[in-house]
């Protein structure tokens, strides 16, 4: 007898995807993830672009995207997570680019994708009247979203989790062999035996095909910086500054205070020379705003789904694309189906399809607050002064299902440790509420990963720190 039915390999924004699809369902399921806490793939300023498939060359990716954008909006809603329709402005005051910006219409159109505009002049302003470039042509999509992808990850999860599946934290995948219909899967802890494998890490290879193909497609970094507030003239949705082949700017007001500038260059850049040409699109940010700069490997305008095994019991994901947020549950839903076809599942009628209420204190009316305080009084308790985050949803981030076991956990679930302190003033105290609500001491507390703890000892044993 097989330990499960179906093994996924990551617990990333793709792995949690497909165990979501999967878990309606009368299948034995786990996840199996390296890392402390799901959906560590993701970026922290847990702010994403939902794109609709008219940026890309590619027709197979341009439809990825439309249905995962579409299946995310839907899910939002599902899951009261916040879709901001944004737009997107593409510009460039390189004439030569415009012509690229007809090539994007022309495909959006053939693609039948709606909402997508070429506009000129006046127009580009009453959109964005803060851009600081003179340009007299632009592509505006009017579709382009933003999201909390984190949160999107997490709800992925905890329905998931709460339909059965079983995720397996702090487990590498060392060997996967075929054995006798089926698979034997070890791990770093354990051993287990499945009739099917889906393997959505992006960093193991397994055939020559598979080589070849990643090699040419993750080779492309985009360089992020995040400020921690927006300048006073700040932009509506999303711009994107098309400098030329290899060079391109884009910048995202971010669903919190911050704004988050995106840089990709084949060049070196110094950081003054970062925020020079960042300022085209955002004039008047300021160096003293940082609050963070990260580094993301993306992929090309190429990711799929390597389904040639899947006789075998095995299906690979393939590729790290710039849009994986937005096709995430597309892929899932392909995936569905091809086990649909290939093992003979039926929908479980107890099904839920529902995520555990999140109480947000500061979006709450004083009546609704006063009535949360009475229940739990640990709500009125203010922990992040900047973004007005309480006691009460730390608690509940880490008590939930697959809660928070980390700093950064915490700080992706709740949002608190992103304000203007970063951090600095509530960083001890999350690290205290993990120790409590965990039970352990506060040296073993983590900030992401067993290689990260925050504090390495004590200088003499107190009470209180």
């Amino acid at each position: 007898m097989m330990d499960y039915d179906v093994l996924i390999l990551g617990g990333g924004i793709i792995g949690c995807a497909v165990a979501y699809e999967l878990s309606k369902y009368n299948i034995n399921i786990a996840i199996i993830e390296k890392d402390y806490d799901i959906a560590n793939d993701l970026s922290c300023s847990n702010t994403a672009v939902i794109y609709d498939g008219s940026e890309t060359y590619d027709d197979i990716m341009a439809k990825l995207e439309n249905t995962g954008k579409n299946l995310i909006q839907k899910h939002c809603k599902k899951f009261d997570i916040k879709y901001s329709k944004v737009g997107a402005l593409r510009i460039s005051s390189n004439e030569t680019r415009h012509d690229v910006f007809d090539i994007m219409y022309k495909n959006a159109k053939e693609r039948g994708i709606d909402g997508v505009h070429i506009i000129e002049d006046n127009e580009i302003y009453n959109i964005e009247p803060n851009i600081g470039i003179n340009t007299n042509k632009a592509l505006y999509s009017e579709n382009i979203a933003l999201i909390s992808p984190y949160n999107l990850a997490v709800s992925y999860a905890e329905v998931a989790a709460d339909n059965g599946v079983n995720f397996r934290l702090e487990e590498e995948v060392i060997d996967i062999k075929n054995i006798s219909k089926g698979f034997k899967v070890t791990t770093n802890k354990n051993k287990f035996t499945c009739q099917f494998v889906i393997n959505t890490i992006s960093n193991e290879i397994s055939t020559d095909k598979q080589s070849e193909i990643y090699s040419e497609i993750n080779n492309k970094k985009m360089k992020y910086i995040l400020f921690n507030e927006k300048p006073q003239n700040n932009i509506n949705g999303v711009v994107i500054n098309d400098i030329d082949d290899d060079t391109f700017i884009i910048n995202i007001s971010t669903l919190s205070k911050g704004n988050l500038i995106g840089i990709k260059s084949n060049n070196y850049l110094s950081l003054e020379e970062e925020l020079k040409l960042s300022e085209c699109t955002l004039p008047g940010i300021k160096k003293s705003s940082i609050t963070n700069i990260f580094t993301e490997a993306y992929s090309g305008d190429r990711m799929f789904i390597d389904d040639s095994n899947i006789k075998d019991g095995y299906i690979k994901v393939i590729g790290n694309h710039y849009a994986k947020i937005t096709i995430a549950p597309a892929i899932a839903l392909d995936i569905e189906e091809k086990i649909k076809t290939n093992m003979n599942i039926t929908k479980k009628r107890d099904y839920i399809d529902k995520k555990r209420e999140v109480y947000v204190f500061r979006n709450m009316s004083k009546k609704e607050r006063n009535k949360i305080i009475d229940l739990d009084e640990r709500y009125g308790n203010i922990i992040c002064s900047c973004n007005g985050i309480s006691e009460g949803e730390i608690v509940d981030s880490i008590r939930r299902p697959l809660g928070a076991r980390t700093v950064k956990g915490v700080k992706r679930r709740t949002g608190i440790g992103l304000g203007s302190c970063n951090g600095s003033y509530c960083n001890m105290k999350i690290i205290k509420i993990l120790a409590r609500e965990m039970n352990k001491s506060i040296l073993t507390i983590v900030d992401d990963s067993m290689d990260s703890k925050v504090l390495v000892g004590r200088i003499k044993e107190f009470n209180e720190i």
